[in-house]
């Protein structure tokens, strides 16, 4: 058997990289830990320049609340190796829903049945929403 290899981290955004693309290279970075967490259903919404709260809103399930927890917990642990600080994080006590705002990127983690209930990309136009996987 061969060890599995982690994918090498990509450097530290510096503070001209935040002033320059900020939102662009945040919405990557946590698009490709989306992809390799697995989570499912991913769905960006694009609101630069049409909404003052963020730039970017992603939707995204995970299979169970211990899939939405570690989601959660790897998307803040990669933004922090990144260098953006002051991410907050919203329920992780029952990972039914968990939101963590990274500034200009707002991700919202379900799982399937809640991500259901509550329908959050019916609320935007169809048309602003984009698939990722």
């Amino acid at each position: 058997m061969t060890p599995r290899t982690r994918k090498a981290k990509s450097a530290p955004l510096s503070p001209v990289d935040l002033d320059q693309e900020g939102w662009k290279l945040t919405l990557k970075l946590i698009l490709d830990e989306l992809g390799d967490a697995k989570a499912e259903d991913t769905l960006t919404i694009d609101l630069a320049g049409k909404s003052a709260m963020a730039d970017a809103l992603v939707v995204t399930s995970g299979r169970s609340n211990r899939q939405v927890g570690a989601i959660a917990d790897r998307l803040e642990k990669a933004l922090r190796e990144a260098g953006i600080r002051g991410v907050k994080i919203e329920g992780l006590p029952h990972c039914d829903w968990v939101v963590l705002d990274a500034g200009d990127v707002i991700v919202h983690i379900f799982r399937p049945e809640v991500r259901a209930f509550y329908n959050l990309e019916k609320m935007w136009a169809p048309e602003m929403a984009r698939r990722v996987s």
